[in-house]
């Protein structure tokens, strides 16, 4: 079949079919060349065919158990039937969307259903990812206080477009980028840091992640609440970012719920939302700041976005939210959290290596540590002088090479992995998993295959330097 000009109609599958194998060459020459290189190294290179849920498969039919979820991503796991079909109706539906001068319904309906799950939100704005719901709470937040900073966590991550970077706690993230937005770091649970910084009287918020992705490190008890008190008696606001703890992935919905009381000012939302297919950000908020940014109808688009609310991703909340509803997957988040967490916690007894296990719902951090006997402690000092953080990497690459697991380190220079699976892992996810990381400590402390990976990986980190 041609078009009426005469060229042939584009077919996705025979494109795939005829260059998909060029997948790594193509990154190398158009794309970030590192990633490609960085994929090589550690032995990641892998070629997936398709996706189900919580798994891969590869060209020869082998299984693989996500558990990173696509940094969160997918939280129903990919090619949920319900977003699928869901998306297949709006499509089929050829909607007259995106006009900017109507107000179609699926936006509206999102904004209640999203809402009705947001205790004490009014008001939603879409935009398109994690990073834009940040920046639409930053500026909401500096207009509707007229002050100009913005307090953040050491350690913190909320995005990597300019203004979310002003409040990056990663220095590797910011250095080369200055000048940022005016911005201050206070240690996470620290509220005499952040009453000596209200006390200037120039701070429009204090943004927080209930559960640091970075380190999996979740806020003191009390912390929250607190650091709420102190900001409404400067007058300044609470921005929760639940971009990746929020739609249940700690077990409730929002991560803040874990505190009684604790009622946020602006929160951020994506990831899951998205169902894994079409980008989608939101950011929540009182009326009031709403109705402060956009005051009258000349600041009708005052801040907007140019794909925001589409129906495609509007269509995808919809049927996400719904499938939470209706398969429980607040509850199953938390039920096989608790049991993969408590499976795992009770090895930090059996592996000097392994020194905590922390985090809630299926938000879980693995922390390794200096060993106490002089053999594995040798090996230990040797990586850590390489470079902090290989003992970590060391774990991930044998637990997808060997066990067809991924998983991932939880920031740069750490020693932690964070797992992050869909939440609709089940108990046999969790015994494979705890079996492979088994498996692997075993390894490590009996002195085997890996610590020979680990000289590469050393040898990797210095060439870098």
């Amino acid at each position: 079949m041609t078009t009426p000009s005469g060229n042939r109609d584009f077919d996705l599958g025979a494109l795939l079919a005829e260059r998909g194998a060029e997948r790594y060459e193509l990154h190398t020459r158009y794309l970030n060349h590192q990633l490609p290189r960085m994929l090589h190294t550690i032995g990641f290179d892998k070629v997936y065919e398709r996706a189900e849920g919580a798994h891969f498969w590869d060209a020869d039919g082998n299984d693989y158990l996500d558990m990173l979820a696509g940094f969160g991503v997918m939280g129903l796991g990919r090619h949920h039937p319900v977003v699928r079909k869901a998306l297949h109706d709006v499509l089929d539906a050829q909607l007259a969307d995106l006009t900017r001068f109507d107000c179609q319904p699926l936006p509206g309906l999102l904004a209640e259903k999203l809402l009705s799950h947001s205790p004490h939100m009014d008001r939603v704005f879409f935009g398109n990812s994690g990073t834009e719901a940040v920046e639409t709470a930053l500026k909401f937040a500096r207009f509707a206080t007229g002050k100009p900073r913005i307090l953040y966590c050491e350690h913190a991550f909320h995005g990597l477009t300019t203004g979310s970077l002003s409040v990056n706690g990663e220095r590797g993230f910011r250095d080369g980028f200055a000048p940022l937005l005016p911005d201050t770091a206070v240690p996470l649970g620290d509220l005499d840091a952040l009453a000596r910084e209200l006390r200037k009287g120039d701070v429009a918020a204090l943004i927080v992640e209930p559960i640091q992705g970075k380190g999996v490190h979740e806020a003191p008890p009390g912390y929250l609440q607190a650091a709420q008190e102190l900001l409404h008696k400067h007058k300044a606001l609470l921005i929760a970012d639940e971009v990746q703890t929020g739609l249940g992935r700690t077990g409730d919905f929002y991560a803040y719920q874990h505190e009684g009381g604790v009622e946020p000012d602006l929160v951020c939302v994506a990831k899951a939302l998205s169902g894994g297919y079409v980008p989608v950000g939101a950011t929540l908020g009182k009326e009031w700041i709403f109705k402060k940014v956009y005051s009258s109808m000349d600041r009708v688009l005052v801040h907007s976005a140019s794909f925001g609310s589409n129906a495609q991703a509007m269509a995808a909340g919809l049927a996400v939210l719904s499938a939470m509803e209706n398969e429980q997957i607040v509850a199953n988040a938390r039920a096989v959290g608790e049991q993969l967490k408590s499976r795992l916690a009770t090895l930090v007894d059996k592996y000097e290596l392994l020194s905590d296990v922390r985090g809630r719902g299926l938000m879980i951090g693995i922390e390794f540590g200096r060993p106490s006997s002089l053999k594995l402690r040798g090996r230990w000092t040797m990586l850590q002088t390489a470079r902090k953080g290989l003992f970590a990497q060391m774990v991930v690459v044998p637990l997808l090479q060997r066990h067809r697991i991924l998983t991932q380190v939880s920031g740069d220079h750490l020693e932690v992995i964070k797992l992050i699976p869909p939440l609709t892992v089940d108990e046999r996810d969790v015994d494979r998993f705890v079996e492979a990381f088994t498996a692997v400590m075993d390894d490590a402390h009996g002195g085997g295959l890996m610590w020979d990976f680990g000289k590469t990986l050393i040898k990797q980190a210095v060439a870098n330097r």
